[in-house]
């Protein structure tokens, strides 16, 4: 499982058409050019996707058109995440039946702001009702809480099928204590694509990026820095961060769409409640789109 989610894996849009239908031409594109662009396997209904916005039966659908076009080329895992436990097991149970799906990344409950012996046992019954590896995914800007590393050890140690962690608090003190508190065969993985470098360097096996789905090439700089070159991999990590900055300046997957149809890749839509960027961050999401190299 470490190496099989080891590298870069994209947390991949959902293309929309001007209708506000899903666009499957498009995503069928951007899969290929992500299975060519060296991505390392494929996050689906991860928060990028915007499920929130899709309805069950648009999931399924999509789902499995992303299942049949990967064709077991490279894993896919499968976002499964709530804030009501019962519903986030009867989800991942159906998941878990299909054999083409690697593993599910599933989201700290939010909203109801449990406390951590809250998400503890919220977890461990998802682990305990599911055949699946698991992977935590703590992300405290968007669902309200932290999974504090006393719990991502706790749950490391007590449940066989938690993997690993998808870490996106931005709190490298907390990354550095994950990656010398839990087993050797935890896989960490970088939920910023800014930080991919420094955590890399502090014992992340890689990360689930935003920035993949526009940019495949950030997976080389993902591997010179997996592969110790640290020099090479900062030199263009750098390179990558005014970018990386408009992504997530008026909320995503709002930044990464604009550079996607600026690229001619998908249309720059997105489903309420998020709105497109603004003009003015469009102007310079275009800028930056021209000049890149």
């Amino acid at each position: 499982m470490m190496q099989q989610l080891r590298g870069t894996g994209v947390a991949l849009v959902t293309p929309f058409g001007s209708d506000g239908k899903i666009d499957y031409k498009a995503l069928e594109s951007l899969i290929e050019s992500q299975v060519a662009g060296g991505t390392s396997y494929i996050v689906a209904l991860g928060t990028t996707g915007e499920p929130a916005t899709l309805s069950k039966s648009e999931k399924d659908e999509l789902l499995d058109f992303i299942i049949n076009k990967v064709a077991g080329r490279i894993p896919i895992v499968v976002g499964c995440g709530g804030n009501n436990t019962a519903d986030v097991i009867a989800q991942a149970k159906e998941y878990a039946k299909n054999d083409k799906i690697t593993a599910l990344l599933s989201v700290a409950p939010f909203y109801n702001k449990p406390n951590q012996r809250g998400v503890y046992a919220h977890f461990k019954a998802l682990a305990d009702n599911v055949d699946k590896p698991i992977l935590l995914y703590n992300v405290p800007g968007r669902t309200g809480i932290n999974i504090s590393p006393d719990v991502v050890v706790s749950l490391a140690n007590d449940c066989r099928n938690i993997v690993g962690v998808k870490e996106a608090s931005g709190n490298v003190a907390q990354c550095m204590q994950l990656a010398s508190r839990c087993p050797k065969d935890f896989i960490l993985i970088s939920g910023d694509d800014a930080l991919t470098l420094p955590l890399i360097a502090c014992g992340f096996s890689g990360v689930i990026s935003v920035l993949q789905n526009a940019f495949p090439q950030f997976s080389k700089v993902v591997n010179l820095a997996l592969e110790g070159r640290f020099g090479e991999a900062r030199e263009q990590h750098l390179k990558f961060l005014p970018i990386i900055d408009t992504l997530f300046a008026e909320g995503s997957p709002s930044g990464v769409k604009a550079y996607l149809e600026l690229q001619g890749k998908v249309k720059n839509v997105v489903r309420l409640p998020l709105a497109t960027v603004s003009d003015t961050l469009y102007a310079k999401i275009k800028t930056l789109n021209a000049s890149f190299k």
